[in-house]
């Protein structure tokens, strides 16, 4: 499992943005995200970084891994 700082997100439709943005690359990872603390979680085959851009090129900077 693994649990990023992303900022921006504010609603349902920025969750939807991320989870579509790691699922792309990955078909079976789950996401799950807080909007309150802004930490979303994963369980993917993809590498923290691979997860990190991903998420950052659709439009959610990742500051740090939790």
């Amino acid at each position: 499992m693994l649990s990023l700082k992303v900022s921006g997100m504010t609603c349902g439709g920025c969750i939807n943005a991320v989870t579509r943005a790691i699922q792309a690359e990955d078909p079976q990872a789950t996401v799950q995200a807080d909007l309150e603390s802004q930490i979303v979680t994963l369980e993917t085959t993809l590498t923290p970084a691979q997860a990190s851009q991903l998420i950052t090129d659709a439009g959610f900077p990742v500051s740090n891994s939790v």
